[in-house]
């Protein structure tokens, strides 16, 4: 089995978008990536811009290689509307009837409609497919953090090489993860390598150190006990010290961002916008609503400092 992270705060913009390739069988896995609107104050730096076009430059190159692409949930930073990247693939998209009529609900709505019959489209939630290669299992609603949490739910991916016995687990925003539910779902399925988004560290001040201690611990139980190698990213990544944040769990030899994974140095723009905007010219006081948007390509609204000339990459229709 090969595992591919393709965007991911450690290389530079929002997203844990992954191609996973087993035998004939091949996965795209949220296959979106954005960017912060506002860090410190300050919107995102030139490098940010870069980094995003570089990322949907990959995401769309390996989009054309996947033979089945899976949505977690419908923050912006994990899918794109872009027709593109489904069309006459099977998609297994975070079921749009489970989300009401909020924000993530209707970006499911327009997502669905942009796909009607142009690919084998349905509802993630506790589909399995088997193939000679291997088994896709898709899991239950899991919570997007710590139970009952507002976010919503996020649905985590499986993937079992039938030739190696390889388990590769995608589980998205779990955020460390906060939910001891899912930390006890993610030690059944016994992944041997674990991507998941770590514990926001970056949102300490509002949700509490103990908040983020119990992901961290959450995440010693699920290596404790499975042996599993982690690629931790994504939330925790935002927080300037997140290297002495989690050393805890550094210090199991076990964990690594997917940068590390892909042997290259962490890149965490966002963590570091301050330092990208020192000595610069004072960046624009404003900026538009949104850095991804239903548009064609999905990047990113357009506005007075639009950058999507730049940063779209990745159109794939």
């Amino acid at each position: 089995m090969n595992v591919c992270p393709l965007a991911a705060e450690s290389l530079g913009v929002r997203s844990v978008a992954t191609y996973v390739e087993c035998g004939d069988t091949r996965v795209l896995i949220d296959p979106g990536a954005a960017l912060g609107e506002r860090r410190f104050g300050l919107p995102p730096a030139e490098e940010e811009w870069e980094a995003l076009r570089r990322s949907n430059d990959r995401i769309a190159g390996y989009a054309a290689r996947a033979t089945v692409v899976f949505v977690s949930h419908y923050h912006q930073d994990h899918f794109r509307y872009d027709p593109g990247l489904y069309t006459g693939r099977t998609v297994w998209a975070q079921d749009r009837r489970r989300l009401g009529k909020g924000g993530q609900g209707r970006r499911a709505a327009l997502l669905w409609a942009a796909l009607e019959d142009r690919c084998r489209l349905a509802a993630a939630e506790g589909r399995r497919l088997e193939t000679p290669d291997c088994a896709l299992a898709a899991s239950p609603p899991l919570p997007h953090g710590a139970d009952g949490t507002p976010l919503g739910t996020v649905v985590a991916l499986t993937v079992v090489d039938r030739r190696s016995g390889d388990r590769f687990v995608h589980a998205s925003d779990v955020q460390g993860p906060l939910s001891p539910v899912v930390a006890a779902y993610l030690i059944r399925q016994r992944p041997t390598l674990l991507y998941l988004s770590g514990p926001p560290a970056y949102l300490e001040s509002r949700i509490g150190a103990a908040t983020v201690e119990q992901g961290i611990d959450h995440l010693r139980r699920i290596i404790d006990a499975c042996g599993c190698r982690v690629i931790l990213d994504h939330h925790a990544l935002r927080a300037e010290g997140y290297r002495e944040r989690f050393q805890r769990l550094w210090d199991t030899g076990r964990v690594t961002t997917a940068a590390g994974y892909l042997g290259l140095e962490d890149a965490p723009l966002e963590a570091r916008r301050r330092a990208l905007w020192a000595g610069q010219r004072k960046p624009p006081g404003a900026l538009p609503r949104r850095l991804n948007h239903p548009g064609p390509s999905g990047n990113m609204a357009p506005g007075r400092f639009d950058r999507r000339d730049r940063a779209k990459g990745g159109r794939s229709e």
